[in-house]
């Protein structure tokens, strides 16, 4: 995986785009927006299209947009242009209510999960769920006093995980394999605990660390 379509063009898909580009991966930006997505491409300095132009030329995919808007995202990708390739599920199913206690509102249940949902609408893309427990500050090459912190991924192919394992340790992590797709009912959650000291304190200089004995 050396071509990369990176669909969105907020923060994450920005931080994403910027730091794949510095690992040596070709970049491509897609955007159903011609002028957020050039926008973006001219600051990172990557080629911009659609989504649907950005996914076909690529051989993995980074889904870099809000929770509600990821089925629509692929969907304008193009189904066929996702089969069997590597999407990176960056995605949180966070509700538009107001959060409670510092606590974000899922539109999924315990028992269920935004990634599962969409590798169900999108059976022949290999998705793997990661990049959804952090703030896009850390995102590529962080540094905490307590050392290289731990990216939690998940997903059915194990092809696809050991190729975002790798890209994962080139930005700067230490990956840790959880498991299929039901995993990413744990995982999603990461991003609530996460969030929680920032919206309640406004501390969002943190990242998760598995200890192991």
């Amino acid at each position: 995986m050396r071509k990369v379509a990176v669909l969105g063009s907020g923060p994450v898909a920005k931080a994403l785009a910027r730091g794949l580009k510095a690992k040596g991966y070709e970049v491509r930006i897609g955007n159903r927006s011609s002028d957020k997505g050039a926008a973006l491409g001219k600051e990172i300095g990557v080629p911009a299209g659609t989504p649907a132009d950005a996914a076909a030329w690529a051989d993995g995919i980074v889904l870099a947009v809000a929770g509600r808007a990821a089925a629509e995202a692929l969907a304008g990708a193009g189904a066929a242009n996702l089969r069997a390739k590597v999407v990176i599920d960056t995605t949180n199913p966070i509700s538009a209510e107001p959060p409670v206690d510092g606590v974000l509102r899922f539109f999924t249940g315990p028992n269920d999960s935004l990634m599962e949902r969409l590798q169900t609408a999108f059976p022949e893309a290999r998705l793997v769920k990661a990049f959804n427990s952090v703030g896009n500050a850390f995102m590529v090459d962080p540094t905490f006093a307590g050392g290289k912190p731990t990216m939690f991924f998940c997903g059915n192919d194990a092809g696809a995980k050991a190729d975002v394992a790798r890209l994962i340790e080139q930005l700067g992590w230490e990956p840790a394999d959880m498991g299929t797709a039901a995993a990413a009912r744990a995982l999603e959650p990461l991003c609530q605990l996460w969030c929680i000291p920032g919206l309640r304190e406004n501390r969002w200089a943190h990242a998760f660390k598995l200890l192991r004995q």
